[in-house]
């Protein structure tokens, strides 16, 4: 049985763990709300230029740019993996790496080369034991404070750059898209060749110069964007994750707290027992 010392310590210690645990959740709520605000705002935006391009592609069939129909191969996959740069964020990151790792197997299975671009450390120390060999790059975001379209672009010019360059047939991102605090949906998205969804809307527009210009330039800008608007779900989530981890740490640091002192009073009063025993037991044989 531990002793009263011991016992003390630990009563101590855990006190300590929930105070650093409690601050990281008012941190994570903190960042979260700033973050969510990012996310939801960049919504309407990538929708919006999702709808206008997908409207320009309608006409395009196969003869329209590479980044939309694509180069007519289907072998190589770079896999654009999402993660954070830290933990304690719960199953965030092994969520993403899950799906992640699922679609390179079925891949491989298929007899296809994957590659893998991660994007955050946190990712990239999960997918080293089985697909090390795959990598062929990594975004370190550890020093970005505020994540900006700036961040986007280098990550889409970078996998643009493969795909011309033929080292990669198709571009897929895996992300987490913020719901909730409590929910977070691992996402799957191929970004190359590019599709975007229709709104479904039937409005007509006289475009200049010519429709195929304007979907030439806005293609990369298309990509870049879906890029961004990744980024910004995938910080949301991982502050949401963060902000319930640290709730529940911070509960389970309490309640081992009420644990840990009702045994420090049980044995105080066991040791007091004893002594008052032998005290008696003294005083009678005198």
């Amino acid at each position: 049985m531990a002793s009263l010392r011991d016992l003390k310590n630990r009563i101590s210690s855990v006190k300590n763990t929930r105070k650093i645990t409690k601050a990281m959740q008012m941190v994570a709520a903190a960042k979260l709300r700033r973050a969510q605000e990012a996310a939801e705002a960049a919504r309407p935006y990538a929708e919006r230029m999702g709808a206008v391009i997908a409207s320009l592609a309608a006409g395009q069939g196969n003869d329209g740019p590479k980044l939309l129909a694509g180069n007519g191969r289907d072998q190589v996959h770079l896999l654009v993996v999402m993660t954070s740069e830290r933990g304690l964020c719960g199953g965030f990151n092994s969520s993403i790496v899950k799906l992640a790792r699922a679609r390179a197997n079925e891949l491989a299975a298929a007899g296809k080369t994957v590659k893998i671009l991660t994007v955050g450390k946190k990712g990239r120390e999960q997918l080293k034991r089985d697909w090390s060999s795959a990598f062929v790059g990594h975004v370190d975001l550890s020093e970005v404070k505020r994540l900006g379209y700036a961040n986007a672009q280098s990550i889409a010019r970078e996998v643009m750059a493969a795909f011309e360059a033929g080292e990669a047939d198709v571009v897929t991102i895996f992300y987490n898209r913020f719901q909730s605090v409590i929910a977070q949906i691992p996402t799957e998205q191929q970004i190359i060749p590019a599709r975007f969804e229709s709104t479904g809307a039937t409005a007509l527009y006289d475009y200049e110069p010519s429709e195929e210009a304007i979907l030439a330039d806005l293609l990369p800008r298309g990509v870049a964007t879906q890029i961004f608007t990744a980024l910004l779900e995938n910080g949301a989530s991982e502050q949401g994750a963060r902000m319930s981890a640290m709730d529940n740490a911070t509960r389970n640091a309490g309640d081992m707290i009420n644990k840990l002192t009702i045994q420090f009073n049980r044995s105080r009063q066991a040791a007091i027992t004893t002594e008052l025993i032998e005290i008696i037991a003294g005083a009678e044989a005198l």
